[in-house]
């Protein structure tokens, strides 16, 4: 897909990595919907991206909610006419163990809602998205692609079970929409990084820092700007879809 022109929505994108997705596509002639929770910062955003010469608007919304979803999606497609592109990047982690044991007593518990605000932002926000980006590519007859992120974490890391399971869930979503809207002539993709240099990883504790680093063959956090390329790469090639591209550094968790 030749990107000049096209509508891409974006979603986490007042900040942090879905911002610099935002900027990478907006450099290469994309106009971009930009979605974040976050109403002032994200039309901050999008006005800053309009300074690139592309058309730029930003939309509060939250992911989890179905009915401000559809709503969003349908507004997009009458403001910019066509949608040929999402890229899901909203996220949150709500890191933790599944129990805590002291001297053999089990003295806490993953609760329920650490467990299930992940899950709803990161899988089901990912689907009520993708399921009405795909609705208005098909009813503005717009060949369209479908990004998730993913994570390395996707294959199970301590601590981590609630990001984990949400991580493996968009990426076999990713393979599932790939058969589902072939006929439609939209194509999805998957990004699973490690830890990306973002606002996050720097809030990190540095022996936590440090000890990732060690099991990263490359040295270094993936740069943000990285990201945006591996993104691009998906939508430039036609003959990408349904697949996971790893981008870790040679990490394995």
């Amino acid at each position: 897909m030749e990107l000049k022109n096209k509508v891409i929505a974006i979603t986490g994108a007042a900040q942090g990595l879905g911002l610099a997705m935002a900027q990478s596509f907006a450099e290469a002639g994309a106009n971009v919907a930009l979605i974040d929770m976050q109403e002032d910062v994200v039309k901050a955003a999008a006005d800053s991206i309009s300074a690139l010469g592309v058309k730029a608007m930003g939309y509060a919304l939250d992911v989890t909610d179905e009915a401000a979803v559809e709503l969003a999606f349908a507004q997009i497609a009458q403001d910019f006419g066509q949608l040929n592109g999402l890229i899901n990047s909203a996220g949150i982690m709500r890191d933790g163990m599944l129990l805590k044991v002291k001297e053999g007593k089990v003295v806490s518990k993953m609760s329920k809602q650490q467990f299930q605000s992940v899950m709803d932002v990161n899988v089901t926000g990912t689907f009520l998205c993708s399921r009405e980006a795909a609705t208005q590519m098909i009813q503005t007859n717009s060949h369209g692609v479908i990004i998730n992120l993913s994570s390395v974490s996707r294959g199970g890391n301590m601590g981590q079970t609630n990001y984990s399971a949400s991580k493996s869930a968009v990426a076999t979503m990713t393979v599932s929409w790939a058969k589902e809207l072939a006929r439609f002539n939209i194509r999805t993709g998957c990004i699973a990084p490690g830890l990306v240099n973002t606002a996050m990883a720097a809030q990190m504790r540095p022996e936590m820092r440090d000890k990732f680093l060690a099991s990263v063959p490359a040295g270094r956090l993936a740069d943000v700007a990285e990201l945006g390329h591996a993104a691009k790469f998906i939508f430039e090639n036609d003959y990408f879809t349904g697949r996971t591209l790893e981008l870790d550094g040679g990490t394995r968790v």
